[in-house]
């Protein structure tokens, strides 16, 4: 996929999603939103009560890329798209975002183990007024875990940033037992969609 001067500013912390708006050929530059600082982040991610996993990515996505599209207008720099996504896991009406620690992810581990459970991934773009956003869905059941297997997977540090406290593109791949969906999009940043978006966002700049 190649559209020729089209670049977008990618509104996002994850080295995953850098990764994939490569692999599809999507050139980027990196815009950081506050996380933590004595102003507070700049999109919350607190999970309202009752709130759906799916209305949460969706909510917050939309949060983070009118955020960076701000940040753009008031920066004055060159106006290109912003692209920003979000991912949580849901398991059985639970949800899970990232680990708050140790403890945390052993959890949410053992929550995941034997069970099927569904990752939601919004991903959304903005350029001026227009906005589109999609969702995927996708299943994921992981094989029975033992508390070793936790315990080692967990010192290994690699679930600490991850929603649901693990990365598939890591070492909890030998975890899934099945997959129903997209595999980018349980790394953080499903590929069909976002490729659709900057289809629309480059052919839209075009006409």
């Amino acid at each position: 996929m190649s559209h020729p001067g089209f670049k977008v500013y990618l509104a996002s912390r994850s080295p995953r999603r850098r990764e994939l708006l490569r692999q599809i050929g999507i050139d980027f530059e990196v815009m950081l939103l506050r996380e933590r600082s004595p102003r507070g982040p700049d999109v919350s991610e607190t999970v309202f009560p009752g709130e759906s996993a799916g209305d949460f990515v969706r909510r917050v996505c939309r949060a983070k890329t009118r955020a960076a599209w701000t940040r753009v207008e008031e920066r004055g720099i060159r106006l290109y798209p912003v692209l920003s996504a979000d991912t949580i896991v849901s398991v059985e009406g639970t949800k899970l975002g990232k680990p708050s620690g140790r403890i945390d992810a052993v959890r949410m581990l053992e929550l995941l183990s034997g069970r099927t459970h569904q990752v939601f991934t919004a991903v959304a773009m903005q350029f001026g007024e227009r906005f589109e956003m999609a969702v995927n869905e996708t299943a994921v059941r992981f094989r029975e875990l033992n508390a070793v297997e936790i315990a080692t997977y967990v010192d290994s540090g690699e679930p600490m940033d991850k929603a649901g406290a693990y990365a598939i593109q890591g070492r909890a791949a030998a975890f899934v037992q099945e997959l129903r969906g997209s595999y980018s999009g349980v790394m953080g940043l499903p590929l069909y969609e976002t490729a659709e978006l900057v289809k629309h966002f480059a052919d839209a700049r075009r006409t």
